[in-house]
């Protein structure tokens, strides 16, 4: 009984930090708007929308590399396209530069590139390149069979981007459901919101060295983890046998429909088919397996939720009217 109770309250308290969490950024999220461009750039949409899915035509991987990119700018100072920024452009070290951000590929950096070139040439000065990267995941997840929900705009962008400010606020790929359930909730997501958002692992890829751990040297009897399917973990052994000498090497996060949004990713997890520990982690932790078996069963509900998921994330830190600006260059600090 004991046990349950320290559960039940930790679980309350995660509820509580996430009601509480934005505090002050409320009233930055209140200013958003669908309508913002209305006047000013009534064909936003259609122009990040036109030009994302010849990108993704041309760059398949462009999908999920930008719904990564558009988290890792949200949880690190708020969704500010501060992760955007070069550092050939800036004396200081901007956030693209720490080491957890230098897998972030440069198709998705591309994609926003190409369509603030599109807006800036169709109205000048005007769609910041946080709205931009906002609707550019939005759209992707839709390409992809995804569910396609309403963006809120009016973010500005940062006037800053510091490598310093990275630590501590992205998961690892080896952190506990519990720790990231702390984490997510300090951004005032919830962990269901959470498993949710995780479902964005339904596409894309990871490098071998994210999961080597748990496939080389393991402490068990066949020397890998053995929450993993046994005909998995060899297969992800010979795969990635020379990832130390060739770390390019990757394998797609849901093997059996990688390049569809779907829910397959959470039926992958009961099956020992989770690629990474963060991913194996949310089965094996009774919070947030629920919400696992949840998605598993029901598509229409993982999509539902993670549209709503979506829409949090996308107020988290915004900055709106004199506490950013709009910049003329995504990768270029104003």
């Amino acid at each position: 009984m004991g046990a349950l109770l320290r559960r039940l309250l930790f679980s309350l308290s995660l509820l509580v930090a996430a009601a509480t969490a934005p505090g002050a950024a409320a009233a930055a999220a209140a200013r958003l708007s669908t309508s913002y461009y209305s006047r000013s750039c009534p064909r936003v949409e259609q122009i990040v929308s036109d030009v994302v899915a010849a990108k993704q035509q041309a760059n398949p991987s462009t999908a999920a590399g930008t719904l990564r990119l558009f988290f890792h700018d949200c949880f690190v100072s708020g969704c500010d396209a501060s992760v955007l920024v070069s550092p050939l452009s800036t004396d200081r070290t901007p956030e693209r530069s720490a080491e957890i951000n230098l897998s972030l590929p440069g198709d998705a950096f591309d994609a926003v590139a190409r369509a603030k070139a599109a807006l800036e040439a169709a109205c000048p000065g005007t769609v910041s390149c946080a709205d931009i990267l906002a609707l550019a995941a939005r759209d992707l997840v839709g390409i992809l069979g995804g569910p396609r929900f309403p963006v809120y705009l009016g973010r500005r962008d940062a006037r800053r981007s510091d490598a310093s400010d990275v630590e501590g606020n992205l998961p690892r790929t080896n952190m506990s459901a519990r720790a990231m359930s702390v984490l997510f909730a300090r951004k005032g997501i919830t962990p269901q919101e959470m498993v949710a958002l995780a479902g964005a692992h339904t596409v894309g890829f990871s490098h071998c060295s994210e999961f080597a751990h748990r496939v080389y040297g393991y402490r068990s009897a066949d020397g890998y983890d053995p929450s993993l399917n046994p005909s998995f973990a060899r297969a992800l052994q010979s795969s990635c046998a020379g990832y130390e000498r060739d770390p390019t090497i990757s394998i797609f996060n849901d093997i059996v429909t990688p390049r569809e949004f779907d829910e397959l990713y959470f039926k992958n997890l009961p099956r020992g088919l989770g690629l990474l520990a963060s991913d194996a982690a949310l089965w094996g932790y009774a919070p947030t397996r629920v919400f696992v078996q949840r998605y598993a069963d029901n598509r229409t509900a993982f999509f539902n939720d993670f549209a709503s998921a979506m829409q949090k994330l996308g107020t988290v830190g915004v900055k709106t009217g004199r506490q950013g600006v709009v910049r003329r260059q995504c990768d270029v600090l104003d």
